[in-house]
């Protein structure tokens, strides 16, 4: 099903670079500034320095704290005992439990940031496709995960900032605010002045986090069946190995600076996309040039319509043109990754999830989406047969394929298409419904493990232009950087795109 990461955010104070600053970092900051004399810190015999608001590590502790959502959530369950089970979750759960059972997730996963909170990010999608008067609980507890978690304290962060830039690590920086601009589910940013005047962001990795990971995807593997309370029709044990991969990827800062390298040599000096240059990085440390810029989870609560159509139309083209222009496609579509800025570009902040692709999106991806529109069936049943959607053996009625992907494109179909969170609860309900052909199709179809990311992302990038409401010519976008698509008779590839012209000059010097 179509995924999406929010549709609407709480009121938040926001940097002016555009990281957003959750209400709980505002209350704390005086608190933070009070703690900075190592106050509820300990040492370790090594010397080390532990806060108890480093990641809860020890396995059982994590995991009795991630068992209660299962035993929470079978326990609400039994509120819909008495009525007809359908397979929609307002049908299961009443709205007093679904409120509890979002305050629960939220507490839960927040607290344990990591690849808890990470799970708890992507579980935000089912949101979508509940009934209006029950997706406010959900909306208002699971999509805080986007941008929100306890902070570390001061002395904390001193400690990682020593181990990764050693004992002096206070001269890198002419300037250092302890308390954090964003907090996330495995590290946080804090502003700062590097020493040769400019202006950064310092990601800085929570102790523990790669412990804290492992143990939650370990436990998330067991327990992730019964989270179909929440929807009983998605696989969320295929999200699980997803996010895995993903997950241990991001803990690896070095690898998300090559990455993020890599994207800034490919839209250096673009007039769509900026993308802030690396400073430093470390495998626990990562500073990057400070963008300042206008969160798109703010565009999202109360953008004009142009700053919505322009941050889709940007979105988009991020999304299909990366794999082209830098072989990579960025992997984590939630609007926290994102802002627009002063000059009517998209920045993009975070790089830690992505996917190398040299020869850039699979050239049947365009292909079958055109041949499609075009309403060449039997093209499109041969080669999704070829991919592995439609398997070897399965007789299938080739109009019934059409009948079946047209609606998804409906974007694609009409000159222009306006994105709302309605088209998209519209098409979950009819994927998801036991009742509708739709579903009785998919459920003979197969989904290649080599497409289930490109899917993901995608999908969650459709969520977020629902969330933005953006209307724009998303044709034309896919036109010029989707192979495939513009030539659905060329096999074997797409003709070039030659990138928009671009400042050569490289970044300064760290």
């Amino acid at each position: 099903m179509p995924y999406i990461s929010q549709l609407q955010v709480p009121p938040r104070r926001f940097t002016r670079a555009g990281y957003p600053m959750n209400a709980s970092l505002t209350r704390e900051r005086g608190e933070m500034r009070a703690s900075r004399e190592n106050m509820g810190n300990v040492s370790d015999r090594h010397g080390n320095t532990r806060s108890d608001e480093d990641l809860p590590r020890r396995a059982f502790s994590r995991g009795m704290k991630l068992a209660s959502l299962p035993l929470g959530l079978a326990g609400r369950a039994t509120i819909g005992l008495g009525k007809r089970v359908t397979g929609l979750a307002d049908e299961i759960l009443g709205e007093q439990a679904q409120r509890r059972t979002a305050e629960h997730l939220f507490s839960v996963l927040g607290q344990l940031k990591g690849g808890a909170m990470k799970l708890g990010q992507a579980l935000s999608v089912f949101e979508a496709s509940l009934p209006e008067h029950l997706a406010a609980p959900y909306r208002q507890a699971l999509t805080k995960l986007q941008n929100a978690a306890p902070p570390l304290p001061a002395a904390s962060v001193h400690g990682v900032l020593e181990r990764q830039l050693g004992a002096d690590w206070r001269e890198r920086f002419t300037s250092f605010d302890d308390v954090p601009a964003a907090a996330a589910s495995i590290g946080q940013v804090h502003r700062a002045v590097w020493h040769d005047g400019r202006e950064v962001a310092v990601k800085i990795q929570y102790p523990g986090a790669g412990d804290a990971l492992r143990s939650d995807l370990r436990q998330l593997a067991r327990i992730a069946p019964l989270f179909k309370v929440l929807q009983p029709n998605f696989d969320v044990k295929k999200l699980t190995v997803e996010l895995r991969e993903r997950l241990l990827e991001e803990l690896d800062y070095e690898l998300e600076a090559t990455t993020q390298r890599q994207f800034a040599d490919a839209y250096r000096g673009d007039a769509q996309i900026r993308i802030p240059e690396v400073v430093h990085a470390g495998s626990e440390v990562l500073v990057t040039e400070w963008a300042a810029g206008t969160p798109i989870a703010e565009i999202i609560a109360d953008g004009t319509p142009d700053m919505r159509d322009r941050a889709g139309v940007l979105l988009t083209t991020l999304h299909f043109s990366a794999p082209k222009r830098a072989g990579i496609l960025h992997a984590d579509p939630h609007p926290g990754n994102f802002a627009l800025g002063d000059d009517g570009r998209l920045i993009v902040y975070d790089f830690g999830a992505a996917a190398r692709m040299p020869g850039g999106m699979p050239v049947q991806v365009g292909r079958l989406t055109r041949l499609t529109l075009e309403g060449k069936a039997e093209e499109v049943v041969e080669g999704l047969r070829g991919e592995g959607f439609v398997p070897a053996d399965l007789a299938i009625d080739a109009p019934a394929i059409l009948d079946f992907l047209l609606p998804m494109l409906e974007p694609l179909g009409a000159e222009e298409f306006q994105f709302s969170r309605e088209w998209l609860r519209k098409e979950s309900m009819r994927l998801t419904s036991q009742s509708s052909e739709a579903y009785k199709l998919s459920k003979q179809l197969s989904f290649p493990p080599s497409y289930l990311l490109i899917h993901r992302v995608t999908m969650g990038s459709i969520g977020v232009l629902c969330q933005l409401g953006s209307r724009g010519r998303w044709r034309d976008i896919l036109e010029q950087w989707l192979p495939g698509f513009d030539d659905p008779g060329h096999e074997g590839g797409a003709r070039e795109i030659p990138a928009p012209p671009r400042d050569t000059s490289g970044p300064a010097e760290s």
